[in-house]
C-alpha cells in the first residue's frame, strides 16, 4: 500500500469518523497527506463532533474539537486515495455514489470485515471501545504504508 490522502466516513460525521480522522492525523504527525472525515447523511452539517467523541479523543491527547461535520460527496472519490467506512450500511451508501471501478476499489470497511459500531445511543464507555478499535485499525493502515 502506498501512502495517500484518507477520508473516514460514518453516518453523521460526529462520532466515529471524527475520531478516526483525529487518530490517523495524530499518528501521521503532520505529514503532507490529507486526512478528513465525512458522513453519508446531512444530519449534522457544520456542527462539531459529539461531546463524548471530543472527550474521548482528549483523554488520549488528541484534539478533534475544531472539526466540522460535512456530508460525503462524489468529489471525494477524486480527492482521496483511501475511503474507510465504519459500517456496512454506510459502505453501501458510499459505493452507490461511485461512478467508476476505480472509485469503488478505493472504498472499504475500516476494520476489513467488521463494523465499527455506532456509540451514539450508548454511554461514554462505547466511545472508548470505538476509539480503541479505530486506533488499532489506523496503526495497521500506517504499518502497511511503510512496507
Amino acid at each position: 500500500m502506498t501512502p495517500g490522502n484518507v477520508l473516514m466516513v460514518c453516518l453523521g460525521n460526529i462520532c466515529r469518523s471524527p475520531l478516526a480522522h483525529g487518530i490517523l492525523e495524530h499518528h501521521l504527525n503532520n505529514t503532507a497527506y490529507l486526512v478528513d472525515s465525512a458522513g453519508t447523511s446531512s444530519y449534522h452539517i457544520g456542527g462539531p463532533p459529539d461531546p463524548r467523541s471530543i472527550h474521548t479523543a482528549q483523554a488520549h491527547q488528541i484534539d478533534i474539537s475544531q472539526q466540522k461535520a460535512r456530508q460525503f460527496t462524489v468529489k471525494d472519490f477524486d480527492r482521496f486515495d483511501y475511503i474507510y467506512v465504519m459500517d456496512c450500511q454506510n459502505l453501501a451508501n458510499v459505493l452507490a455514489l461511485a461512478t467508476t471501478q476505480s472509485h469503488q476499489e478505493n472504498v472499504q470497511l475500516l476494520l476489513d470485515t467488521e463494523e465499527v459500531e455506532d456509540p451514539y445511543y450508548g454511554g461514554t464507555d462505547g466511545f472508548e471501545i470505538v476509539f480503541q478499535k479505530i486506533e488499532k485499525a489506523c496503526k495497521q493502515i500506517l504499518s502497511k504504508w511503510k512496507h
